[in-house]
């Protein structure tokens, strides 16, 4: 009885913001003849106006976002994947220090990383004429850098637990080496590779202060267009896109629960 109502506190705690987001997003757009101006919740009177009220800018800033995360995450695995492999069972040299290094995107706050990617950027324009700030390109190096540590970090962690036994007797028996990693150890390490994936996907997808940054006249992320509608003036139909969000982040997580299940990727993190 205790640990059912432990979990429904929990549940409530991180879904009512959610719950207030996406039931203030139907509220009426007028009220005495008045635009909303702030958060209705629960909303008097129900209506899809706001979902209509969405501008092409932020469509096109929500589908830069969408892009770019999956360009970072598809970027971060094939860095981020050779690299576990050399940290797990490479013997390296320096290794502690060279997985410091690795893990340093998770320690710089990203406002000082924003800052220097930016910097080097201009750098890299005044020494060789290639202008990569306020570029799609940019953009993605810097996201890249952000998303690599958790590819790592979660193919690193299937890869302690492998028993690479499997990989000699399949050597053993024939196969060759691409086969043997095709067939035998990329659908092991498949778990930790998706987690990874996930969450390079999410923290470029929700990357305000780099973005920030190395954004520019019409390359500007879905979070940077939100940071902005909500520091002028306010419209709920804020709200309706962040819902939309909220709708595209449940289909990406079923989905990944179609494809591997999550206590597949919960596994690979234990």
């Amino acid at each position: 009885m205790i640990r059912a109502l432990l979990l429904g506190f929990v549940a409530i705690y991180l879904l009512a913001p959610l719950v207030v987001v996406a039931g203030a997003s139907f509220g009426a757009p007028e009220t005495g003849g008045l635009a909303i101006s702030y958060v209705e919740f629960p909303p008097r009177h129900l209506t899809l106006a706001w979902y209509g009220a969405i501008t092409a800018e932020t469509y096109r800033a929500l589908a830069l976002s969408v892009a770019l995360a999956a360009a970072a995450a598809a970027g971060a695995c094939l860095i981020g994947v050779p690299a576990a492999f050399g940290l797990v069972r490479g013997r390296l040299p320096g290794r502690t220090l060279i997985e410091a290094v690795f893990r340093a995107p998770l320690q710089i706050p990203a406002v000082v990383t924003g800052i220097a990617f930016l910097q080097m950027f201009y750098a890299l324009s005044d020494q060789t004429g290639i202008a990569l700030q306020s570029s799609f390109a940019g953009l993605w190096l810097a996201h890249v850098f952000l998303a690599t540590p958790f590819v790592i970090g979660g193919v690193s962690a299937v890869l302690a637990r492998f028993n690479p036994g499997l990989e000699e007797a399949a050597l053993t028996l024939g196969a060759s080496r691409l086969s043997t990693f095709r067939r035998i150890t990329l659908p092991m390490i498949a778990p930790g590779v998706a987690t990874g994936a996930i969450y390079g996907f999410l923290v470029s997808f929700v990357d305000v202060p780099v973005s920030l940054f190395l954004s520019g006249s019409g390359l500007v992320p879905y979070p940077v267009e939100l940071f902005s509608a909500m520091q002028q003036e306010f419209s709920p139909a804020v709200l309706a896109s962040a819902t939309l969000v909220i709708l595209l982040s449940a289909a990406l997580l079923w989905a990944v629960h179609r494809v591997l299940g999550l206590d597949a990727l919960l596994r690979s993190q234990s």
